[in-house]
């Protein structure tokens, strides 16, 4: 089963950590990889018009950001950039190798930096 996800918070899709799902905006499932792909593609489009920032990568995860876009971080006691991800997962993992797309590694500059403690000091 494959996974079209978008997700809506402060950590880059790729980062996984323990609560990750709790940012999960909508699920779209598909038996074939192909179907999913399509709707990746489209899905990747429509926020690559919306959002001049982004960094996505060959294995189909992809954030996409507005600079000043904040959230409220409880754990770091600041602020951090918000994220607008997009995921093709396959059972809930990361595509294996011979599914990732090259094309798709690409990025419009840097990451913002950021620093929460809540990932480094558990």
């Amino acid at each position: 089963m494959y996974r079209v996800i978008t997700m809506s918070g402060y950590d880059e899709p790729w980062w996984f950590f323990e609560d990750w799902q709790k940012d999960i905006q909508s699920v779209e499932a598909y038996e074939n990889f192909y179907q999913a792909l399509k709707k990746y593609k489209s899905e990747w489009l429509k926020m690559a018009r919306n959002y001049k920032e982004f960094k996505s990568q060959d294995d189909l995860l992809a954030a996409f950001w507005k600079k000043g876009d904040e959230i409220w971080c409880e754990e770091c006691a600041g602020y951090l950039q918000r994220y607008q991800s997009l995921m093709l997962l396959e059972d809930w993992h990361v595509l294996p190798a011979d599914k990732k797309r090259w094309a798709y590694r690409r990025s419009s500059g840097e990451l913002p930096s950021k620093f929460c403690k809540k990932h480094w000091y558990e």
